[in-house]
């Protein structure tokens, strides 16, 4: 009887997390398509907000410094994360890979005022290259575990073959090692850059007066009031997240297949 109420309960629970979950961002859409400024009640369907949001150059100009932001973001933390992580796999050595851990412990104030302090006592001035550093530094924290775990399923037994067979170390790298592990760093990439994209507090402390990204340009929509436009521009991030992280879900997938 206990088993039969258990099992019965356990999806109850769960239906009802998801809900508890999920039905603020299904308002959130739905309240995007009202007519009226003013959402808390549906008046009827409208795509004007949308118009008004595209209209915007403020919007445009988030949108850019956000993708120069992720991309350099995602360039950096990529390369620097497989170059550290061949070296560890040359030295046999994974006493350093412990450095990079903390940025998954680490609650991302401290390492936003870390940083901020960081800056400002080199007299570094904030802006987009300090944001980039900051998302760097960010992103190592996932990029290198996870090349880490792709280099360690990687069969050494092909290198030599390709050694053996007259290949350059050059040569075995592009087409051997690259190929295979391209899946990971696809992966790696796309985490840092929904990570960079939806990043607030880091960007809030380290981007400066003069720098905008998407979030905190929604921050600074929220502070001048409830606006439907609010609702459209989160609810086109929510569709360009949920896009890159079924990506990121399928890469990784492939990369275990592989």
């Amino acid at each position: 009887m206990i088993q039969r109420l258990s099992k019965l309960l356990l999806p109850l629970w769960v239906a009802m997390a998801y809900l508890f979950l999920y039905i603020p961002l299904f308002v959130l859409v739905i309240f995007s398509f009202n007519k009226t400024a003013f959402p808390y009640r549906w008046v009827g369907f409208s795509w004007c907000w949308y118009q008004d949001l595209f209209a915007s150059s403020a919007l445009w100009d988030a949108v850019y410094n956000s993708f120069i932001v992720g991309l350099s973001a995602v360039a950096l933390s990529v390369i620097i994360g497989l170059l550290f992580v061949m070296w560890i796999v040359q030295r046999k050595s994974e006493y350093f890979l412990t450095l990079f851990y903390p940025n998954l412990i680490v609650p991302e104030i401290v390492l936003a005022v870390g940083l901020l302090s960081f800056f400002i006592f080199f007299h570094i001035p904030l802006g987009l290259n300090t944001l980039v550093v900051a998302h760097t530094l960010l992103g190592l924290g996932y990029t290198i575990p996870i090349l880490h775990s792709s280099f360690v399923a990687f069969d050494p037994r092909l290198i030599e073959a390709s050694l053996d067979l007259g290949a350059t170390p050059t040569q075995t790298f592009f087409k051997i090692v690259l190929p295979i592990i391209t899946p990971a760093l696809l992966a790696a990439g796309l985490l840092v850059f929904i990570l960079s994209l939806d990043d607030f507090l880091i960007a809030f402390f380290c981007a400066g007066s003069d720098a905008q990204t998407l979030s905190l340009y929604i921050f600074s929509m929220i502070r001048s009031g409830v606006s439907p436009e609010v609702n459209a521009l989160a609810t086109l991030m929510i569709i360009v997240s949920s896009i890159l992280v079924m990506a990121y879900s399928s890469l990784q997938v492939r990369d275990r297949i592989w």
